[in-house]
This record gives C-alpha cells, structure tokens and sequence, in this order.
C-alpha cells in the first residue's frame, strides 16, 4: 500500500540558546509543497539563503552535524531531523534566525510537541523509500565503529555504545517502528562527561551548554575546588557533588538514556540520505562522523537503484539491436518458451528487451482464465532470458554457451502483467563476471511502473 506524503498544518516557532554557539535562536517550521522534503533558511542572512538537508552539504560533525551552502551554515540539526521523521512529516521548511538550531532540553521532545501543535496535513504525491536490499557495511576498525543496513519493513535500529567508563560503559537501544519513536526515543537527551567540558570549550564548543540541556556526567573523583573552576568557566553556579554519577542529579526518563540518545542521532543523521529508508540499522559505537559517513554510502546505493528502477524509453518504432531471429541464435528456447520478442539497447553493463503480452499466450488458457494474468515465475524466465542475451552475445563468437540459473533472490511481484501490456526489461550486472558466474539486478515494467523486480545469478557453461 502506497503512502502519501506528509507535512504540517501550520507554522510553529521554538526558541532556544544554541549548545555549542550560545546563541539565541528562533526556528520557524512552515508548511512545504509535495517532493520540497527538508530544507533549513537563514533568515538572518542576506539574500535568505536555503540549505537543503542532504548528507552533500555536511561540512562538520564536531559534537554535532553541521550542514552548509557556500559560506553559510546551520550546526546541530540532528535533533530537529530526528523530530520530523519521528513525527512521520515528509515536507518542511525550516526557518532560523541563527547558525545553529536550539538545544532547548537536549532532545528532541520539545520539537515534537511544536510539531504535534501544527498538526499534519496528507499530501497527493506519493511517498518515496529507499529499500535496503543487500547488506550495507561502514566500519572504522581503529575506533571500533560499524553501522550495518540490513532488509527489513520497516525502519528499525539497534544501536550499542562503548565508553571506558565506570558509570557509563556498555549500553544496547532498540527501535524496531518509528511509530514508538516519540515515547521511547524523542525524550532521550544528550550527555556529556565533565572531564571533557574544559576541553570543548577550548575548541569553542559547548557555549551554550548548562545542566538544564545534558545529562552531564562525573565518572571519575575530582576536587571540589576543580569542579567549581569548571563551573566558573561556563558561568553556572557551583554544584556539590559527594559522589561520581550523574552531575546534576536529575532522574533518567530509561536505564539506557545514553544509548537511546545515540540512536536519536542515528535517525537525525540518516534523514540526510534524502529517503525514508526501509531497512535495519545496527549500529556499534555510532558518532556524527561515522552516521553522516553511512548516510553517504548509503545515498550513493539509493541513487544506484533509482537509476536501475526507471523505467527505459521504448519507442516500438525503433529498429531492435536483435530481432526474434537473432535472439534464437543465442538462446536455447523455442515457443511458447521464449519469451523476449525483441532486445533494443545493450551497454557494457546493462540490457533492455521487451516482449509484447498477447491474449492467445498458451499460458492464459489454464492460468486464471476468465481473467488472465501472465504467471509470476514466466515474468522472472522473461527476465532471465533478457539475461542470458546479454551474457552470451558478450562472449567470444567462436563458441556455443547456455547459461543456467544458480539462485535467484528478492523476487517481487508488484503488479498484475495482463493481454494488451508490452514488459520492458531492463538488467544490469551487479559486479563483473568471474569464472564464469554472472550475478544481474531485474526489473520488468509495464509503461513507467515496476511489475516485478528480482536478483539473478547464472552460470555459462560452453556447450
């Protein structure tokens, strides 16, 4: 079932001091038209410029991700991301009158209650998703990071953090629906070791940071005397502290806080792919750098598969690469078991052919005759026969080849193929081809639309 696009009622506002700038900030969220997604405007700039929320315009990660367009900026937004894609918004203007959005409570619960408050409008245009179909790895071995996309439904996470760290060291989350995201995620604030305040502050992070926006965290003894040096540096008021922990004493709203705070992050980071992703995310040790990393690899798939799942041009005018007479130079099959008609364009890596869908097909006597439907497994047999054209006709013609199925994997069907339809196929190989192995990505379409979709693998044997 499709889903419409999504986005708010009306325009809200949130006001807040900036966590590493200091600065106050007004951020104005307003209704956008279908396919406008996320983008942020500073208004305080000449000119007002626009900055899309795309992973290209990451240009800093520093204790948060940074999005820039020429010499303008807008840090911290990751909070915000994870708030509209938690709140299941897919079109958004975002208006601030500063360079970084709000740390307000450090989490995200105040932006989804603003966004709660404007209310959601359903768009016409359709919902667009990025589905991980194959394992998707990034991984820095020297700091232990890996983030992993696997197939799944849904957009889930599992996300484990590490620190060498008596109070905070091993801690798991799970988000298996962002349906659970405002309860159990959205309220996870962010947190910070006091041993490393001094240190950020050096680095002109952490201006606007208090006990009121972090979870701040003592994990190791320090004099009463060095701790109010440290407070004297951010302005606050001196704390007692009798015993290493949690600084400011507050109540954690889970046990694991840090680790669901993290995945907040994840979310954030990930809404710059651009797509709603379908996938699940496991993530170890996850930080800015390695999520933006992931969301680029990511983007760069999204793209692959956008340009594989287009539907080609087909001009039935046009003079086929390889007729019907041709074609069975190269494939084995006679009727009513060949079932590509024509072949119309061939690459280094990919294959178009076509076959035209006809009321006598033998098929449609005993396949629900009285209203037929071209069966499922001959659309993949179609697709493997495009296939197999394209691997013999790159052969040396000075053999006789056949290829045979080894697997075929994520086999769909999307829609009813039935008389009257043309099927346009288009493959493409999903690497080079080694010792005689092919492995190729199918789609079949009837006009713009996906019918069925698969992954093959073959091998050519010389006859």
């Amino acid at each position: 079932m499709s889903v419409k696009q999504k986005t708010i009622a009306k325009p809200v506002s949130v006001t807040g001091i900036g966590l590493h700038t200091g600065v106050e900030v007004t951020m104005t969220f307003k209704p956008a038209p279908e396919d406008h997604g996320f983008k942020f405007q500073r208004i305080d700039v000449e000119g007002k410029p626009v900055i899309n929320a795309d992973v290209s315009k990451v240009k800093g990660t520093s204790r948060g991700t940074v999005l820039q367009e020429g010499e303008v900026g807008v840090s911290t937004i990751e909070h915000t991301m994870a708030a509209l894609l938690g709140m299941d918004i897919d079109n958004v203007l975002i208006e601030v009158n500063g360079p970084e959005a709000p740390i307000l409570d450090g989490s995200s619960a105040p932006i989804v209650a603003t966004l709660k408050e404007a209310g959601l409008v359903e768009q016409e245009a359709r919902r667009d998703y990025f589905e991980i179909k194959q394992k998707i790895v990034y991984r820095n071995e020297e700091q232990g990071i890996e983030l992993i996309a696997l197939p799944d439904d849904e957009f889930a996470l599992d996300v484990m953090i590490s620190y060498d760290s008596v109070v905070l060291g091993n801690q798991f989350a799970t988000l298996s629906s962002l349906k659970d995201f405002e309860k159990h995620v959205a309220p996870c604030r962010t947190f910070v070791f006091v041993r490393e305040l001094e240190m950020l502050l050096k680095n002109n992070l952490v201006k606007g940071g208090d006990l009121d926006n972090a979870i701040v965290i003592m994990d190791q003894q320090m004099p009463q005397d060095e701790l109010d040096r440290i407070a004297d540096l951010f302005n606050h008021e001196h704390v007692q502290v009798d015993k290493i922990g949690v600084l400011n004493n507050l109540d954690l709203h889970f046990e694991n806080e840090c680790a669901r705070h993290k995945l907040l992050d994840v979310i954030g980071d990930l809404a710059l792919v651009g797509k709603r992703i379908k996938g699940r995310i496991i993530a170890r040790r996850p930080g800015h750098m390695a999520n933006t990393e992931f969301a680029r690899i990511l983007q760069k798939e999204c793209k692959r598969q956008t340009a594989l799942n287009s539907a080609p041009e087909y001009d039935p005018n046009d003079t086929p690469l390889y007729d019907i007479n041709e074609i069975k130079t190269m494939l084995p099959h006679r009727s009513p078991f060949l079932l590509v008609d024509k072949i119309m364009d061939k690459g280094d890596d990919f294959i178009i052919g076509v076959k035209n869908v006809t009321m006598d097909e033998p098929f449609f006597s005993g396949h629900f005759p009285d209203e037929p439907v071209m069966p499922g497994v001959l659309m993949v047999e179609a697709m493997a026969q495009c296939g197999g054209v394209f691997v013999i006709s790159s052969l040396p013609s000075d053999g006789n080849y056949s290829t045979y199925f080894m697997k075929l994997d994520n086999i769909k069907f999307r829609k009813k193929v039935v008389p009257g339809d043309t099927l346009i196929f288009k493959l493409k190989l999903a690497g080079p081809i080694r010792r005689g192995i092919a492995n190729m990505i199918g789609y079949a379409f009837v006009g713009d639309t996906v019918v069925c979709e698969g992954e093959f693998m073959a091998q050519i044997v010389k006859n």
